[in-house]
């Protein structure tokens, strides 16, 4: 339950030594670069064109892996994306960057074969754009290009399908200043359009174009030289040719396929390359010597020193953080709060000097959402299948590993609630003896069904309710009283304790209450009395209290009664856990739900065939649906309930220097 402290680390060594140890530094990976303002003497090294270099190659080497996918692809599982990246030894690493430029010889083939294939289909494409701008010409036996003979001219075109031969005859018919004649073929006609071939007398050309253009006559776009039937056989020889050269390069291409893991190899030496130069271009350097400075959490500071200062001549000076200084935020905690590490960094992670409510949270997160699920059978599902896969897949990436964990313990709180609850798939149990056996077995509830007394349930979440509150506030309390701001507390922490606990104490004994819980609390008249004395002793210290930094009076008083009034909002936070009490009703109805329409095809074989299946599809999306809301509604009580009175953020990251590779880990020192 803590921030790692930082500790500013600056190192100031030889010229020489300055690749090596920042190749040190990432692969220890625990350094988070920050440099230092340029001394005078110092500049930094232009690295910009070795960095683009190695990004090119890089670049290169994950398009040939992406050819390889797209035509020799490998077969994985559909948890394949949970099986995280290979573990390599370093010696195999070391000699794919041996054998770099061969490697990437072959990217470059691949990208060429590539390249090869997505012209030649290209090409393809154009050619059958081409022989279907042709369909409609087949029937014409003669080129498209011929012009006529030497009296006679040839005109191709085509034109709309309502313009009939017909009614260009009767135009040519009506020229001016003479009728003239043509004959008209019509080689295709469809509902769009007709395709015609016209011809006329040489000396009667212009006249007859005229009229065709009247009627709205174009010419075709594509004009050839052979017949259309003949150019279309040339066409798909074309493309026939085309399709083998596709296969010849995708058949190379395949044969590539054992070079993947080499490809992968080299892709992930170019860029931690690119990333060192990336840095290496940020430090200053004199003549003869370079500083590299940032952070580090203070537990690793001695192995950095020890694995830095026993190779190489170099001054190792440690900093604490500086008051103005604002380092990056790194969570340490044990193995159940860190699996919920990632709903506070979905928030913001804490800034410095900031309370990391982690570790609380978690409890109060696993707790609600085994709260709102609360089916025991749900839970052990959710449970087990997370453990499974944790085991299955145990290099997975740390996010997903986290996110399993958690889920996996969410499914330990399922399970618990569900058999407090007497949840097991609802109320299948009984349903199913008493459908198919006639006698209605019963798993009684270890406490208490919600379905027979909601309004329990509703009592219950509430005060859940309130000690989650009441635990935000006291976070903040002791934030305050860290930071040694002892009248904050009392005024901000403890009035408002005293005035929310004497309110509730007043309320228990009350009709209210006791119209709601269905039962009488009967309080001693004193500690009636010590409640109405704490809520005025709180009412009357946030009315004189909240607006002390004001020095007038008047708005002084008029600032602790708005503060009162905010009594509000904690009534309207208290109602916000009745949401516990919703879906955790939702979950049991819906299943019974379930279990009553699996019932309804009763006994016999087509009966159990028919529970089975609506057994299966119900509850599948029940368990989807309200495992869905349930990690919703959870958040929600974290983020604007429980964070909402003492919790900022806003912190930034660790992002440490390290080798940040894309397809394989290597084995490094710890």
């Amino acid at each position: 339950m803590a921030v790692l402290q930082m500790q500013r680390i600056s190192i100031c060594g030889l010229k020489k030594d300055r690749k090596a140890i920042l190749e040190k530094i990432q692969s220890l990976g625990v350094m988070e670069m920050n440099q230092i303002a340029d001394d005078e003497g110092f500049e930094k090294m232009d690295t910009v064109n070795a960095r683009q270099s190695f990004e090119r190659q890089a670049q290169a080497a994950d398009q040939a892996l992406m050819v390889l996918d797209t035509y020799a692809p490998l077969k994985k599982s559909l948890l394949s994306s949970l099986e995280g990246k290979a573990l390599v030894e370093k010696s195999e690493f070391a000699q794919a960057a041996d054998d770099k430029q061969e490697i990437i010889r072959k990217a470059n083939v691949l990208i060429g074969k590539s390249k090869e294939i997505a012209e030649a289909k290209a090409n393809i494409l154009k050619i059958e754009n081409q022989i279907e701008a042709l369909t409609p010409w087949l029937a014409l036996d003669v080129p498209m290009n011929l012009a006529g003979t030497k009296k006679t001219a040839l005109l191709i075109g085509t034109v709309a399908a309502e313009v009939a031969p017909e009614t260009i005859y009767n135009r040519l018919a009506q020229a001016e200043p003479e009728p003239v004649g043509a004959d008209i073929q019509v080689i295709y006609s469809d509902k769009d359009m007709l395709c015609l071939a016209v011809i006329c007398l040489k000396t009667d050309e212009e006249t007859v174009e005229e009229v065709l253009r009247a009627c709205g006559f174009a010419k075709p776009a594509q004009v050839i030289t052979n017949t259309p039937a003949r150019q279309k056989a040339l066409l798909e020889a074309e493309i026939e040719k085309l399709n083998k050269e596709i296969s010849e390069a995708e058949e190379a291409v395949r044969g590539y396929a054992a070079s993947r893991k080499e490809l992968e190899l080299v892709s992930d030496y170019f860029r931690t390359r690119a990333e060192k130069y990336e840095v290496l271009g940020t430090l200053p350097q004199s003549q003869r010597t370079f500083v590299i400075s940032g952070y580090v959490p203070r537990r690793y500071v001695r192995a950095l020193s020890k694995a830095i200062e026993e190779k190489y001549d170099c001054v190792f000076d440690i900093e604490d953080i500086k008051e103005d200084e604002e380092p990056p935020t790194l969570l340490s905690n044990n193995s159940f709060s860190s699996s919920v590490e990632g709903v506070l960094e979905s928030y913001g992670l804490p800034h410095k000097g900031e309370f990391d409510p982690t570790t609380i949270m978690s409890f109060f997160y696993v707790f609600f959402f085994g709260m709102m699920l609360s089916d025991a059978a749900y839970g052990a599902i959710i449970a087990i299948a997370c453990f499974v896969v944790l085991k299955k897949f145990p290099r997975m990436s740390e996010s997903m590993h986290k996110s399993l964990k958690m889920f996996m313990f969410c499914g330990v709180s399922t399970m618990v609630w569900g058999i407090l609850f007497g949840g097991y798939f609802g109320d299948v149990i009984t349903v199913v003896s008493e459908t198919f056996f006639g006698k209605a077995v019963t798993v009684p509830a270890l406490w208490f069904v919600p379905l027979d007394n909601p309004m329990q349930l509703l009592i219950y979440s509430l005060a859940f309710g309130v000690v989650h509150l009441f635990a935000g506030l006291a976070i903040k309390g002791y934030m305050e009283l860290k930071e040694g701001r002892v009248l904050d507390f009392f005024c901000d922490v403890v009035l408002w304790f005293a005035f929310l606990i004497g309110l509730i104490l007043m309320l228990i004994p009350s009709s209210i209450f006791a119209s709601i819980a269905q039962t009488q609390i009967v309080f001693p008249p004193v500690l009636n009395t010590l409640a109405k004395a704490l809520a005025i002793i709180g009412a009357v210290g946030l009315l004189l209290m909240s607006g002390r930094e004001n020095k007038n009076p008047v708005l002084r008083i008029a600032l602790g009664a708005y503060d009162i009034y905010n009594i509000t909002g904690w009534l309207s936070d208290v109602l916000s856990y009745s949401r516990l009490l919703a879906l955790g009703l939702a979950t049991g109805v819906i299943a019974s739900v379930v279990n009553t329409m699996g019932s309804m095809f009763g006994k016999g074989i087509m009966g159990v065939i028919g529970f089975v299946l609506v057994f299966l599809v119900g509850h599948t999306l029940n368990l989807a649906i309200n495992l869905l809301g349930a990690y919703v509604h959870t958040n929600r009580l974290q983020f604007v309930e429980f964070f909402g009175k003492f919790y900022e953020g806003g912190g930034k990251p660790f992002e440490p220097f390290k080798t940040d590779t894309k397809y394989v880990d290597i084995k490094e020192e710890n």
